[in-house]
């Protein structure tokens, strides 16, 4: 249904898609219900399907962000002083490749194979390109995607009050991460409290962490890497005991926002067992 780009780390609606538009209408539902009931998604769009979902269409400066490889050749056809046309040899007609690997034509314009682009019409094709790019290529999708997304927020004032960015920060949350506001707000079980010495540790060593074991300590724990609306104070995350000192490694509860954190002897032992965690988290297995 979606591809992913590794560089951007964003997901984009895939155009040769055979999926019928009742899953594209299922996942715009799941945004309109994360917005409704205040849950964080981990799922990152480029900012045009927000602008998109909010009545605009996608633009050529949209694609820096969504297709930057494309946004770039785009550019670089712009700024090019040379002679286009004899340079450059593109028409108005574009190839892509369909489900199957198998070519694929489309005309940008009427006989768009015969009409080559040149330094006077090269406007022109990045605006047929990127609009054909963001908006007719995936337009069957994002209609259903869009129409789950309304069944959920037709009724509520978010395109009068919200901008595209704004919507983003409801359904994923902000990219701030204040760790010591979440400090103050964690909440401690099965014989923890704030003044005990390896919960003392435990913050030291989280707060010394770089910006990525961050992220990655609070996807482990919460299931997403961003912060909620009003930042890390409104998560309320819980740190309970989960025996005494072990080699086994720290675990978590992502609905409930619980890390189950054994009392280790030692602050060092303690930060590896949870920097082993935190790094090897993806998938399922047995310990």
């Amino acid at each position: 249904m979606f591809t992913y780009d590794e560089s951007t780390k964003l997901f984009w609606f895939n155009p040769p898609s055979l999926e019928n538009e009742a899953q594209f209408t299922l996942i715009g539902i799941v945004l309109g219900l994360a917005i409704y009931n205040n849950c964080i998604l981990d799922v990152h769009f480029p900012m045009v399907v927000y602008r998109k979902l909010m009545g605009k269409l996608g633009t050529y400066l949209d694609l820096a962000d969504s297709h930057p490889v494309q946004y770039q050749s785009l550019r670089e056809l712009l700024d090019y002083e040379g002679d286009v046309e004899e340079d450059m040899m593109i028409t108005f007609q574009i190839s892509q490749t369909d489900l199957f690997g198998d070519p694929i034509t489309y005309d940008l314009k009427e006989h768009g194979d015969k009409i080559p682009v040149s330094v006077d019409n090269r406007k022109e094709f990045v605006s047929l390109y990127s609009d054909y790019i963001l908006n007719k290529s995936v337009e069957r999708q994002f209609k259903a995607f869009r129409r789950g997304f309304q069944m959920v927020t037709n009724e509520s004032p978010l395109k009068c009050l919200f901008r595209p960015e704004e919507v983003e920060l409801l359904i994923c949350g902000s990219r701030n991460l204040d760790f010591h506001a979440l400090e103050e707000t964690t909440e401690y079980d099965g014989g923890y409290n704030k003044d005990c010495c390896i919960i003392k540790d435990f913050w030291e060593t989280v707060h010394s962490f770089g910006e990525e074991d961050k992220r990655l300590f609070l996807q482990f724990t919460t299931g997403t890497d961003r912060a909620p609306v009003g930042g890390l104070g409104k998560l309320k995350m819980i740190i309970a005991k989960n025996g005494p000192d072990t080699d086994r490694l720290p675990t978590s509860h992502t609905c409930f926002n619980a890390l189950l954190l054994p009392e280790y002897d030692t602050k060092e032992k303690l930060k590896e067992r949870l920097l082993k965690a935190i790094t090897y988290a993806k998938g399922f297995g047995m310990l």
